[in-house]
């Protein structure tokens, strides 16, 4: 699924137009953004978990010229799937 069909089953369910449900969408995933630029965590019952994760600076290897590159300290979201959707997705195996 992607935002488009997310909007779409969006407005669907909640019987509204897309455009409202277009600014939902864009208002859920810019809250999230914001918090995890924060430093946040975020924790959907059911569903799972975002957090920030702290990578440190590392030497690298450009995999073209062999070079030995300094690759900074780095921060990536990371996603903690949940126990309840973790079973959901494993029962319909």
């Amino acid at each position: 699924m992607n935002k488009a069909e997310l909007i779409l089953k969006v407005a669907e369910k909640s019987k509204v137009t897309q455009k409202v449900a277009k600014v939902i969408v864009d208002t859920i995933f810019k809250g999230m953004e914001e918090a995890l630029a924060r430093g946040e965590r975020i924790e959907i019952r059911g569903f799972g978990s975002f957090v920030v994760r702290n990578y440190g600076a590392y030497k690298g290897r450009n995999p073209k010229t062999g070079e030995v590159v300094d690759v900074p300290p780095k921060k990536l979201p990371f996603f903690k799937v949940g126990k309840e959707l973790k079973e959901r997705i494993n029962s319909r195996s």
